[in-house]
């Protein structure tokens, strides 16, 4: 609006109305035939609540005024506040307010202030609201007969026109059936009163100006003081009992129109005298001047008529509720015949607990009604139904000492309120079982998820027996889920379905049937004969699962019984089909996504970690949330020379497959440079570098630690990592102290690295974030608990590392759907033992070659490895000349006995030796060639003094005893 203020003052008529009387746009669920015992004043409260829920409106308004007159009078209201209803008592039919405009019109009007400032503009309608008015119709007459109004919560014109037009038509038909008046020979005046007795007034009515007329007779009888009075019928309406004026003006309208005698009764308020009941009767007539109709006739009071008649109808009336009384621990201490007959009347009531006694009664509702009404102080009522079926209306009243239930059964004739609030009842529920299996649909994953929704829905909103759900696959049929029995499906698993007989493959297909009995089962699938008697179905609605524009699965839903499908159940069926399959279709999706992520995950980590000496290890991987996307959390186990093994586990942030592609790179650059033996530093040199070379959106997280069993110790490294948690056999556990570096991708070289020691047995558990971090736990708190229960009074003697990984991943992820992926790699130190681990000085001279050879044979036979003496004695004598040829000492030689027999040869040279291609004249060149033939693999590494060469040759046993080998999950 710019600021602006401006002021919307004349209605505009809602889109689509036309004039004439509206028509019912959309199928009412209030019945006219339903209503007819109501009177109007409830005809009128009962469609205006309806109107106002329907449009969710603040309140709304009900507006009666006969043919032509002046006035529109405010015949019943909802959630009004008080200054609004003096506002609205009476409106002015030329007023060009919403309410008026509409019956000038005879069509929808609308109306709302633009702005705070402009509400001032519309008096009665609230700022940020708005009245839409729709009038009331009277059939080939194009005069309503009022308006009814609701105020909006929002100033935007709402499209509810059709919905409150069928509501207002329907106030209308109830209007015109309401219970009319006696007949004019005996209207009001009980038999035994006499008609010369009642005192006799004259009035007029007129409409066109608005006018009513009394003469001092008619206002003795109405207790009106003639000074007082102004003559206006603004004014005589408010001495109207609220609940008689809507009839009163119906009738007067009814009167005019069809230029019938005018008769109605109603009560007159009087400040003193409480009510006074009134009868008038008239005759319309028009007024000379055509200004608008009027009525004129006689009143008379007969008050005292129906004080007499009313005491005499109940002594005559037979009774027919049963009356309990029950003491404040609700033992029955009064009960009537008609109580017994109503509830149990073979068994004796007085003395009795109420519930032990009538079992009928035993329920919460009551109780809490029971005590709502002695808490209040005021009488309370509810309907309970017996095990009969029977329906019952109890009424509870409090006393000094307890309570009275007044029980009437209502199960043959019900009010028509109740009869309509049970249909409205059953409505609410089916919609909200309607709402809950949306919502469930919405939330279903799978495709067994979408089954079981069905299973667990479906059933009870249509009363089945069973529901099964197949879906295609490759022309195929497979059974998602069944709530019954499967065994007379099984036949259809995997099955072709173009191989299927015509009528089978219809049934499977999914083509919409609705089969009430199972002679027309079989007569339309004779292929599936024995079906019926083999489910026990009886009647079957088949709905084709369709999914952008093909047919992705077959929903049945199964009855026991025969079952004829009404108008509204197809409708519905259909109309959830169509819900169903498209998350049955939304699940495929999900489904082929996950299948994709976990062989994507299952391919980048490693299947199976290696079984080593110096640790054993046991690796989980918890994919988060629902696990559709693939993560960047990765471990690995790098068997290392001598023994060593490396521990990696790293995290690259984020979520899909990008991220998982980047862990995957990492981790084969980390194995690939953990093999060519680089330094820890260097090694995250250069996954620093790949990263970095993604882009500025990448980063990740790595730890890695060499364990060496010889010396028992640790190099660490870190980047944006938490370190380790440690678990000493001791039974105390710790977290080392490592060199803070930043996350790859972020971080500028040199790392920085650490040393440790670890004694044998040792338990290390390497994590990612995830797994400390979840469950609202920042990662401190997280670390703690990850400490906590790797310590003795968590660990159990026999608990195996599997145990132990199984245990950590339910302790300290409770809820499986985390936000976060996380992996965990336990790893259980085994120190090499000293008598597997010779050593040797050796002289910087041509003799080192002899006294190498001589160690090995003396080492060898000690071990009992005398087969592989003579190779080793080769591998030894050259790796040491090699040395004093071409580099230089102190030289080194080392034999280590584990899961192979090593042989190393350390130097202060820190140039690495390479194969050559020697020619068949070269003396030299062959050494190397020779070692890689007779071991199974050789390589070098940098040393702190220079380099080490090292070769392996596999044992014919292990003298290290059967190794177990763990499997990551």
């Amino acid at each position: 609006m710019s600021g602006k203020s401006r002021c919307n003052q004349q209605p505009q008529a809602a889109d689509g109305a036309s004039s004439g009387a509206p028509a019912h746009a959309l199928h009412s669920p209030l019945s006219p035939a339903h209503s007819t015992d109501l009177n109007t004043y409830d005809t009128l409260r009962l469609g205006l609540n309806r109107a106002v829920a329907v449009a969710q409106a603040m309140g709304g308004m009900v507006h009666l005024g006969p043919l032509r007159s002046s006035g529109l009078y405010l015949a019943v209201e909802s959630n009004v506040d008080g200054p609004g209803t003096q506002r609205w008592e009476e409106i002015d039919r030329r007023s060009p307010e919403a309410p008026a405009y509409a019956v000038r019109i005879n069509a929808p009007a609308w109306t709302a202030p633009t702005s705070p400032e402009s509400a001032g503009c519309l008096p009665g309608v609230p700022s940020g609201a708005g009245l839409l008015s729709v009038p009331v119709p009277v059939p080939a007459s194009d005069e309503p007969l009022g308006v009814l109004s609701v105020f909006t919560r929002t100033p935007e014109k709402p499209a509810l026109h059709q919905q409150l037009a069928a509501v207002a038509s329907w106030i209308a038909d109830c209007l015109r059936d309401s219970p009319g008046p006696p007949r004019p020979e005996d209207a009001g005046r009980p038999a035994d009163c006499d008609t010369a007795e009642l005192p006799v007034g004259f009035w007029g009515w007129d409409f066109g100006t608005g006018t009513v007329i009394w003469d001092d007779a008619a206002l003795c009888i109405l207790g009106i003081d003639a000074k007082e009075f102004d003559g206006q019928i603004r004014t005589w309406r408010r001495l109207v009992h609220p609940q008689d004026l809507p009839q009163m003006l119906a009738r007067a309208d009814e009167a005019i129109r069809a230029h019938t005698p005018y008769q109605a009764e109603f009560r007159v308020r009087q400040p003193d005298t409480g009510m006074r009941r009134v009868e008038v009767r008239g005759q319309a007539s028009s007024a000379e001047d055509g200004s608008g109709p009027r009525l004129a006739g006689m009143v008379r009071d007969i008050t005292s008529g129906h004080l007499a008649k009313e005491p005499a109808e109940q002594a005559l009336s037979p009774v027919r509720n049963g009356i309990l009384a029950v003491d404040p621990s609700w033992r029955i201490i009064f009960a009537n015949p008609e109580a017994e007959r109503l509830l149990a009347p073979s068994r004796q009531f007085l003395g009795q607990v109420l519930w032990d006694a009538v079992p009928a009664l035993c329920s919460p509702s009551l109780e809490e009604a029971g005590r709502q009404a002695a808490a209040e102080g005021g009488p309370t009522q509810l309907d309970v139904r017996t095990c009969t079926d029977r329906r019952l209306n109890v009424r509870l009243a409090p006393l000094p000492d307890g309570l009275t239930l007044c029980i009437t059964d209502i199960s043959s004739t019900r009010h028509p309120q109740a009869t309509e609030a049970s249909a409205e009842g059953a409505a609410v529920e089916r919609t909200a079982r309607i709402v809950e299996l949306t919502r469930a649909l919405a939330g279903a994953v799978t495709g067994h998820d979408v089954a079981d929704v069905m299973a667990t829905h479906m059933v009870p909103l249509f009363d089945a027996k069973d529901v099964s759900v197949w879906t295609h696959e490759n022309g195929r049929a497979f059974l998602m889920g069944s709530a019954g029995p499967k065994e007379s499906l099984r036949r259809f698993e995997g099955a072709r379905i173009a191989e299927l007989p015509a009528s089978t493959q219809a049934f499977i297909e999914g083509t919409l049937h609705f089969i009430s009995s199972a002679e027309e089962f079989i007569s339309r699938f004779p292929a599936l004969a024995d079906l019926p008697a083999a489910s026990g179905a009886q009647a079957w609605a088949i709905l084709p699962l369709i999914a952008s524009g093909r047919t992705v699965g077959t929903s049945c839903v199964i009855y026991e019984h025969p079952h004829a499908f009404s108008q509204e159940e197809r409708t519905l069926f259909t109309a959830m089909s169509g819900m169903v399959a498209q998350a049955l279709e939304r699940a495929r999706l999900f489904d082929a996504e996950h299948r994709r992520a976990q062989e994507l995950q299952r391919g980048l980590l490693p299947r199976r970690l290696p079984a080593l000496s110096a640790v054993t290890a046991c690796a989980r991987y918890q994919p988060a949330g629902d696990g559709t996307y693939a993560g960047g959390d990765w471990y690995d186990v790098i068997p290392l020379s001598a023994e060593r093994v490396a521990l990696v586990i790293g995290d690259v942030m984020g979520h899909g497959v990008s991220e998982a592609v980047t862990m995957g790179r990492l981790r084969t650059a980390g194995r690939t440079l953990a093999d060519l033996e680089q330094p820890l530093d260097e090694l995250f040199f250069h996954l620093n570098e790949i990263v970095s070379g993604l882009g500025d959106g990448f980063y990740a997280t790595c730890l890695c630690i060499v364990y060496d069993p010889v010396n028992h110790m640790c190099e660490a490294i870190t980047a944006g990592h938490p370190p380790p948690a440690i678990l000493r056999p001791d039974g105390t556990s710790y977290f080392p102290d490592l060199p803070v570096n930043p996350p790859l991708g972020a971080a500028t070289p040199p790392f920085d690295t650490a040393e440790f020691s670890l004694p044998d047995g040792a338990i290390l558990a390497l994590y990612t974030d995830g797994l400390v971090e979840s469950g609202g736990l920042d990662i401190a708190e997280g670390m703690g608990r990850l400490a906590c229960h790797l310590r003795p009074a968590h660990v159990q003697v026999t608990e195996t590392l599997d145990d132990l990984c199984d245990r950590l991943i339910t302790t300290l992820l409770p809820d499986q759907r985390s936000r976060d992926d996380s992996a965990l790699l336990v790893a259980r130190t085994q120190a090499l033992a000293p008598e597997n681990i010779s050593c040797l000085q050796l002289q910087d001279d041509p003799t080192a070659a002899g006294q190498a050879r001589a160690h090995v044979r003396a080492q060898l036979a000690a071990w009992n490895l005398d087969e592989l003496i003579m190779t080793t004695e080769l591998v030894a004598s050259e790796l040491v000349g090699n040395v004093v040829r071409h580099a230089r000492g102190p030289i080194t030689l080392r034999l280590l006995r584990g899961r192979t027999l090593i042989c190393e040869v350390a130097d202060a040279s820190p140039a690495m030796p390479r194969i050559r291609r020697a020619a068949d004249t070269d003396e030299n060149g062959r050494g190397l060639q020779l070692i890689s033939a007779v071991t199974s693999r050789w390589g070098a590494r940098y040393t702190g003094s220079g380099k080490c060469i090292w070769t392996e040759q596999p044992l014919s046993t292990d003298p290290l005893g059967e190794r177990i080998s763990y499997e990551s999950v």
